[in-house]
């Protein structure tokens, strides 16, 4: 149902900002964010200077990533005031679609998980390039250049280690199918992240007859849908002892839990499912010079060494997460990725919770 409402706000706020932008602002603005001049740095700062200001919506969390980009960015740019505003991905659509639909469009560049579904939406964001993503791997990167990547998510199993013996432990898909799990498995529902992200990645990994057998055979263990919280949610009750094994949650949480003592491990399974939080500068941005700073600034090495100390994975491959998290990163454990780029997502995500009704629900 969210993704559904996410669908319909971004159909409203598209086209709003069509209605509300002139043309000659629309193209003055992507002419800046798609310059390629050997001067490019020279020109967005005399051009930002002028503008004085940057809004920038996003997913992260305010102390620990937000509040220290801020005064980082400021720093390096003193001349450009930097606000923000933290919310869900889909509460900052939703954001997005108020401004643009009342004419007072604040923001310029937005970030999170799911956002770069916007950009498949391609009128409500608008192309830039920044020299940084040559720093990137190629399958974090954006043909149409509508969006950049911030910070990864790797998806595995929660368990409880008291509840779950270590010889116990669920390492591949195949073993999810044990009769011992039955009724024992739980999963998130309502989130592009959850079931769709699960169902997406052993579809588009294995193809749709092999993926749809073994859907048949894991619908019979009767997994728990969990629709109540969020996946750190779901993986504090793993911890309490609730349920033995989550699926699909951020494979790192439970590392994170497990340093401070609780009863809670994770553990990938092959393929991993691999996503990106994503970037992008929305379609009348007034601070266009400031919005390639800010970006280009997130996507250097300063910002994403910012993004690692607040316990995310950056998306540049030289910059390594913390050591309490690198455990679950794929390419560490010995366990293949499959990234899903967010135009994969978003083309899955219908088709799965379909598969989630009709098999799961």
């Amino acid at each position: 149902m969210r993704a559904n409402m996410r669908g319909l706000i971004l159909g409203c706020a598209a086209t709003a900002l069509l209605a509300a932008a002139p043309v000659t602002a629309r193209a003055q603005s992507a002419d800046i964010l798609t310059n390629r001049a050997a001067d490019r740095q020279e020109r967005l700062v005399e051009g930002a200077k002028k503008e004085g200001a940057v809004v920038f919506y996003s997913a992260m969390i305010v102390n620990q990533a937000l509040r220290p980009l801020a005064d980082a960015f400021m720093k390096k740019y003193p001349f450009v005031k930097m606000t923000y505003w933290r919310s869900d991905t889909e509460e900052i659509i939703a954001k997005v679609g108020a401004e643009v639909r009342s004419n007072n469009q604040l923001v310029d560049v937005i970030e999170g998980t799911g956002v770069g579904e916007l950009a498949i939406q391609t009128n409500l964001v608008q192309p830039y390039f920044t020299p940084l993503i040559d720093d990137y791997p190629r399958t974090y990167r954006d043909p149409k250049e509508l969006w950049t990547p911030t910070r990864v998510s790797y998806f595995g199993a929660a368990y409880n280690t008291k509840l779950v013996p270590p010889d116990q432990v669920p390492r591949t898909y195949e073993d999810l199918l044990h009769p011992r799990w039955k009724g024992k498995l739980a999963w998130r529902i309502g989130t592009s992240s959850g079931t769709p992200l699960f169902l997406a990645n052993l579809r588009i990994a294995w193809g749709e007859d092999k993926a749809n057998a073994y859907f048949d055979r894991l619908a019979g263990q009767k997994i728990i849908n969990f629709g109540s919280g969020s996946a750190r949610t779901l993986v504090d009750r793993v911890v309490a002892g609730e349920f033995p094994v989550a699926l699909n949650i951020f494979a790192h949480h439970p590392l994170i839990s497990k340093a401070k003592g609780a009863p809670v491990n994770a553990v990938l399974h092959d393929p991993v499912p691999a996503t990106s939080a994503s970037m992008v500068v929305a379609k009348g941005a007034k601070h266009p010079h400031a919005s390639l700073l800010l970006v280009d600034f997130i996507l250097s090495q300063e910002g994403q060494q910012i993004l690692a100390k607040a316990e995310y994975f950056p998306a540049r491959p030289d910059t390594p997460p913390l050591e309490i998290s690198a455990p679950v990163v794929p390419k560490n454990a010995g366990v293949p990725e499959n990234f899903i780029t967010p135009e994969d997502l978003n083309k899955y995500t219908g088709s799965s919770q379909t598969i989630w009704q009709e098999k799961f629900r």
